[in-house]
């Protein structure tokens, strides 16, 4: 495997901050070693995740979200965005519309543009599953909602698939995110770790903290939007059907959730850092 300099390009979704490569012409992925050390803030680049963009046969292309630590999620509605951006202003249009392959299948994407090309993108991020392989319910087959956490007396929560994992937790402090995160990502009743919310449910909407599985606290997590507004409507805190606020550390999101949960949408801001050359990367 021949190795060369090769282009990366940054971009954030409210202070989530990507590294975006464009492997569609080689359809060589990163390994996790790689991640690992583009995402360091010190050695390398630095940033919460790399994306890797790869030939697809269903959508424009086919993103992998690498963690910092190196695992991979399914889907990241902040990096989604990240993506749309890098895909349209490169290719010299202007679609409504274009689709992306995740993790969590091919999702509908709207760019919104400003004078520096795509200023916001509206996702769709697909169905909200309260039984999925990845939660708790993946083995009781029972929805897992309002529940006592097991092992914290207390404490209950929703888990909620927007494709990766999440745990929801309403009206928790939103300082308890740095304590009780890491512990219940690696929680034994979600199989393939968690994100994990903690939510305060205001008038207007929701204020969220997430930590997020393999990053720790981040600035903004849009699928930790998506999830603590589907357990707040389905606690019937939030109204179905229409836009909500969600505001994380790094600003807003607005939701809006499907009465019957089949359509969870995103809308957000995302923007370009910069750009530049590192070398030696495996796969090109």
């Amino acid at each position: 495997m021949s190795t060369t300099a090769e282009f990366f390009f940054k971009y954030h979704g409210l202070g989530n901050d990507f590294i975006v490569l464009d492997r569609r012409k080689t359809g060589v992925d990163i390994d996790a070693e790689t991640s690992r050390l583009l995402c360091d803030r010190r050695l390398g680049i630095g940033a919460d995740g790399v994306l890797s963009l790869l030939p697809s046969e269903t959508g424009f292309a086919r993103m992998v979200v690498h963690n910092a630590d190196g695992s991979i999620a399914e889907m990241c509605g902040n990096g989604l965005r990240c993506a749309v951006k890098f895909l349209v202003d490169h290719s010299g249009e202007k679609p409504d519309r274009i689709d992306v392959e995740t993790g969590a299948g091919v999702l509908v994407c709207s760019p919104g543009y400003g004078a520096d090309g795509v200023a916001m993108v509206e996702l769709s991020m697909g169905p909200a599953r309260l039984v999925a392989p990845n939660l708790p319910s993946g083995v009781t087959g029972q929805p897992f909602l309002d529940a006592p956490v097991p092992g914290h007396s207390g404490l209950r929560g929703h888990a909620v698939s927007m494709g990766n994992p999440h745990l929801v937790l309403l009206d928790q402090p939103l300082e308890d995110a740095g304590r009780l995160g890491p512990e219940l990502e690696r929680h034994p009743g979600f199989p393939d770790r968690t994100n994990v919310e903690f939510v305060r449910v205001e008038e207007d909407g929701l204020t969220v903290v997430v930590w997020e599985r393999g990053c720790g606290l981040t600035q903004a997590c849009g699928t930790g939007a998506c999830a603590a507004a589907t357990a707040a409507v389905l606690a019937r805190k939030l109204p179905a059907d229409t836009w909500s606020r969600v505001s994380l550390p790094g600003g807003d999101l607005h939701i809006r959730v499907a009465s019957d949960l089949s359509d969870i949408r995103l809308r957000g801001p995302v923007s370009f850092v910069f750009t530049g050359v590192v070398p030696d990367l495996p796969g090109r």
